[in-house]
């Protein structure tokens, strides 16, 4: 098998990448419903119908955006200039999001809308790249799940910021006045978003370019991904496991607000939690060399679905059974955290090998998509279901709208997080195929190279 070691300021570099958008993309994960409901004043309904509506233009965007970053050509490379291209409109778009200006109810939500729909332009713009570069970095299959682990140690650091400090720097800022406190957080994660970008964009390097001779149209390659079963089985997997992440992200704040009755749990929970997916990142590279990454993920994630599933059991004052639980279910899914990426990495190598054509964003394009469409459909999903057990914002909630919140955090993404599982099972890359792709396509690349 081929070897290509990658500099430790390399791997360092590119983790900043995933840090900055996480600066601004776990504070969407985790308050931006609960800020449309309880801050800026509008409906779970209603917030929950724009994080859909908006998933309709992602799924004509990001495909565009994919093709415009696989045709990109500059002397940087394909995907580095757009990481630089976009740092400051994604800083810029982040802060907006989470202004709230004395608006009419019907010209609250049109700026919510519009601004949403922007950030997540520009989120395509910038993650699509940026995840797409993992895949031409190196073609190291050890190096390659290394570089994700890193990666993923960035956005869980960044997201031990937002779940530990967010909220408390909201109440502080804004001194009860939760829409000032907002205001000032978003500009403070934003401004480091920018600066973390650039960092990115200077210390990474494009190594892997498609063949001279490649020619194929933009029909070729969508038809490609159509009779791509690994990219078939990863996309459906990666729609789901995001609405997954986002239905209970969203919801943790309202479970200690409402059925735990002691909103200052949150941030320890969630910072002991991600604490323990680092701890369980540091062991994915190490499986997944032993095992192979489609193993590793189907185990990882089947333990998360029963960790998840036991929050169904758990009273409101059995508050150590929760953080034990947590830490326990956070662990088991950091396994599986570098693998996603990872693996649509080596998705896009297969569809090289098997095509003799790579199209790297294109086939991110899936996965930055998937991801989107997770935290709309997500967030919709909980709004929807809040809505349908009776939650009412900044009151004592009724016993059916507590029983909906604790089935939000249990069964809900149980169920969801099995069906990933499932998904899993029509992942045909294993170990051995994984090394013979790797192998051949060196082959390949050599002979061009000297050709």
């Amino acid at each position: 098998m081929i070897s290509e070691k990658l500099a430790v300021k390399e791997k360092v570099g590119y983790a900043f990448g995933d840090m900055a958008a996480n600066f601004i993309f776990q504070t969407m994960v985790m308050f931006q419903l609960s800020f449309y409901t309880d801050t800026f004043g509008i409906s779970a309904i209603a917030a929950g119908t724009l994080l859909v509506v908006v998933r309709f233009w992602d799924a004509i965007f990001d495909p565009i955006m994919g093709v415009v970053a696989d045709k990109t050509k500059t002397k940087w490379g394909k995907f580095r200039p757009w990481i630089l291209w976009t740092a400051v409109p994604f800083g810029i778009m982040g802060f907006l999001t989470f202004m709230t200006p004395n608006f009419s109810p019907s010209g609250k939500l049109i700026y919510a809308y519009v601004t949403y729909i922007v950030l997540m332009m520009v989120y395509s713009a910038n993650n699509l790249p940026y995840s797409a570069l993992s895949g031409v970095i190196t073609g190291d299959l050890g190096e390659r799940t290394s570089l994700s682990s890193y990666r993923f140690v960035g956005a869980m650091a960044a997201q031990m910021v937002i779940q530990g400090l967010a909220l408390p720097m909201v109440q502080y800022f804004g001194n009860g006045n939760n829409s000032i406190g907002y205001q000032y957080t978003m500009g403070i994660f934003s401004a480091l978003a920018i600066v973390l970008f650039f960092i990115t964009f200077a210390t990474t390097k494009e190594r892997i370019q498609p063949a001279p001779n490649q020619k194929a149209t933009i029909k070729e390659h969508f038809s490609d991904l159509l009779k791509n079963g690994p990219w078939v089985a990863m996309f459906v997997l990666t729609i789901i496991l995001f609405i997954t992440l986002s239905m209970r992200g969203s919801v943790v704040i309202y479970y200690f607000k409402y059925y735990v009755g002691n909103e200052s749990y949150f941030s320890l929970f969630n910072v002991l939690g991600t604490i323990a997916t680092i701890i369980g990142i540091f062991f994915s590279k190490g499986l997944a060399m032993k095992f192979g990454k489609r193993e590793v993920f189907k185990y990882g994630l089947s333990a998360t679905t029963v960790f998840t599933a036991l929050f169904v059991l758990i009273p409101p004052t059995a508050i150590q059974f929760m953080f034990v639980t947590e830490i326990l279910r956070q662990f088991a899914y950091g396994f599986t955290i570098p693998l996603l990426w990872a693996m649509m990495a080596d998705v896009a190598d297969y569809s090289e090998w098997k095509n003799n054509r790579r199209a790297t964003a294109i086939i991110f394009s899936a996965i930055v998509f998937g991801l989107k469409a997770g935290l709309g459909f997500g967030g919709a999903i909980t709004g929807y279901v809040l809505s349908l057990y009776g939650y009412v914002p900044n009151v004592a909630q009724s016993a059916a709208a507590l029983n909906g919140i604790k089935m939000t955090m249990s069964i809900y993404p149980a169920v969801t997080f099995g069906i990933c599982v499932i998904c899993l099972f029509f992942y045909k890359i294993n170990k051995q195929m994984e090394i013979q792709i790797t192998d051949d396509l060196a082959e390949r690349r050599k002979a061009f190279k000297y050709e």
